[in-house]
């Protein structure tokens, strides 16, 4: 059967990441997180204190960094490793949380990542999740979602996903930051988060989880179809 790639963006917390990965494992397909990218690019950044202003640090940054993804059966996730090292929890941080959407908006960083992800789809069989991946990434992936959700709603989801993870965050720190985050992700001038025109609406405000993945399941089996 022909292999395609789906491409899923929006929103934070809408239940991007955990529908690809349900969807990925269930087609047998690569999933590709594609925030979990610029969030360990800048944790590097933080950690190497690179400053957002030097280009010449940046780009030389960049050189360095090594992004790499590996799912784990135990936790039924894929964990994020920034040059061998397993950084999924690290990366989820409030502190990573509040400076990813400046670091993701600086053109050398995005065109970088942007870069990698091509290489990693060309052979298809793909979902991969983020904010530009319908609109730049892959213009011409066979199905396009873009989700999006209640404020509310992705606050109280954002939340229990970090206390999953033992890490407390309160709601107005949250909404905060997704507030700034959406200002930031929208307006930037280096491929800003957009619906695609030809992407479909996935509103997962009152949807459960199972919903949401069959939901692109049945646009996987209408692509496929149209495909033969």
């Amino acid at each position: 059967m022909k292999k395609i790639i789906i491409a899923i963006d929006g929103y934070s917390g809408c239940g991007k990441s955990s529908t690809a990965i349900a969807v990925a494992k269930e087609l047998g397909y690569k999933f590709i997180d594609t925030g979990a990218m610029y969030r360990a690019a800048t944790l590097y950044f933080i950690e190497n204190y690179i400053s957002l202003s030097d280009p010449k640090a940046i780009q030389k940054a960049l050189e360095n960094i090594e992004i790499t993804f590996v799912y784990s059966e135990k936790d039924q996730c894929s964990h994020t490793f920034l040059n061998g090292k397993n950084v999924e929890k690290e990366i989820r941080s409030m502190k990573v949380n509040e400076l990813v959407s400046p670091v993701a908006a600086i053109k050398e960083v995005r065109r970088e990542m942007v870069s990698q992800q091509q290489k990693m789809g060309k052979s298809k069989g793909l979902v991969m999740d983020g904010r530009d991946i319908g609109t730049n990434v892959f213009p011409d992936a066979e199905v396009k979602i873009f989700v999006t959700a209640d404020l509310d709603i992705r606050v109280h989801r954002r939340q229990q996903e970090l206390l999953a993870k033992k890490i407390t965050a309160s709601y107005d720190e949250i909404e905060k930051n997704f507030l700034e985050r959406d200002h930031i992700d929208s307006t930037r001038k280096e491929n800003p988060l957009t619906k695609a025109p030809d992407a479909i609406v996935l509103d997962t405000s009152h949807l459960g989880f199972e919903a949401q993945v069959q939901f692109v399941l049945e646009l996987y089996k209408e692509a496929i179809a149209t495909e033969k």
